[in-house]
């Protein structure tokens, strides 16, 4: 499927689309956001109706025409209509006059290194963000979720507001616990995401975060592109993602747990658990009678260098290439069917759709 072959989920008919193709094809069990957009008051409740599991709004510009950042009126009303909807809405939180500004100013200087890419979307974007969302939220009653954390203090902000009693989470993504700056100076556009990659004191505060449990989720942020997207000599043209989804597991248990002894309960915890309650997704995120039997199985002994051809992706481009994972997945369950096993799919389309309850 080409990239952004369906439109983005703001609308009944959009929704539909994207279920019906993730339904053809899935193999794992999956439920579907919302988006809100500069248009959308009054189409939540639509897509409410169809199953989502919240709404998602970028505070900053998207990297694509079709889903354009959220001003804050937008953003105001999508959240006080998602609270009465009973949904949570996740935002992408980058200060978008402060981000866009530095990067129109870089570009007139002829200034478009990778360096500069990092300059030009500074800690503070990020943390002006945060707390604006907070504010908003507490105003609405809305709950929130601050998706792709990539500082301490960010996630710091969250913690504080929710001690005070707003309905608050965030989450962080591998990239932010196993790379820094210096790693998309060195590698490129393969690494190149938003928020960026960030010093490394920031990425040791993180994992602070995580095992105090003030940060309790960490998820892929999966950005898949095209070989020719990750290719300009502009490096504010380069798509701004990063292809993760399928390494997320492995990265947790070489940084987390072989690097940093982090127990795999825990690891469990912030990769899958946390996520199912957080967002009511039931029978997920836990192995006790009752559940779904959704597992991995992991040899913890198994050191492997991720290579090219172990990518399942379509586009077979990752910055962790080349990087010693020690414990692999051996098997994967959904539902106790077994859909991979010794390093190949054994199954076809498996996958349902699950709508959040309660």
């Amino acid at each position: 499927m080409p990239l952004n072959a369906h439109p983005p989920t703001v609308d009944g008919p959009s929704f539909d689309l994207k279920l019906a193709a993730a339904r053809a094809s899935s193999v794992v069990d999956f439920a579907l956001w919302g988006g809100i957009v500069p248009g959308s008051a009054g189409r939540l409740e639509e897509l409410a109706e169809r199953g989502v599991i919240g709404f998602k709004a970028f505070m900053s510009r998207s990297g694509t025409e079709d889903f354009p950042a959220s001003d804050d009126l937008t953003l105001y009303e999508a959240m006080a209509e998602a609270a009465g909807l009973g949904l949570p809405v996740t935002v992408h939180a980058e200060n978008d006059s402060i981000t866009h500004g530095l990067a129109r100013r870089f570009a007139a200087e002829g200034r478009t290194s990778p360096r500069d890419y990092l300059r030009s979307r500074p800690v503070v974007a990020e943390l002006e963000a945060i707390s604006r969302a907070i504010l908003l939220a507490e105003e609405t009653g809305c709950s929130l979720h601050i998706v792709h954390v990539s500082t301490g203090r960010g996630a710091e902000l969250v913690s504080e507001a929710h001690g005070r009693g707003v309905d608050v989470t965030c989450e962080t993504c591998p990239q932010y616990l196993v790379m820094t700056e210096e790693d998309l100076e060195r590698l490129g556009a393969v690494a190149k995401c938003a928020p960026p990659l960030r010093p490394r004191s920031e990425r040791d505060a993180l994992w602070d975060h995580l095992f105090s449990s003030a940060l309790r989720m960490v998820s892929s942020d999966h950005s898949p592109a095209p070989p020719a997207l990750k290719a300009a000599d502009d490096f504010f043209e380069v798509w701004g993602g990063i292809a993760g989804g399928q390494s997320t597991l492995q990265l947790m248990l070489t940084a987390g747990y072989a690097g940093r002894g982090m127990p795999p309960p825990a690891i469990a915890s912030v990769c899958s658990g946390s996520a199912a309650q957080r967002f009511r997704i039931s029978g997920k995120g836990r192995i006790e009678p009752g559940m779904d039997a959704d597992m991995s199985l992991v040899d913890l002994d198994r050191e492997h260098v991720l290579e090219t051809e172990d990518l399942f992706q379509r586009h077979k481009h990752s910055p962790y290439v080349g990087r010693v994972i020690k414990g692999r997945v051996v098997r994967t369950l959904v539902r106790g069917n077994t859909v991979f096993d010794g390093g190949k799919m054994v199954s076809g389309g498996r996958g349902k759709f699950v709508r959040p309850t309660g």
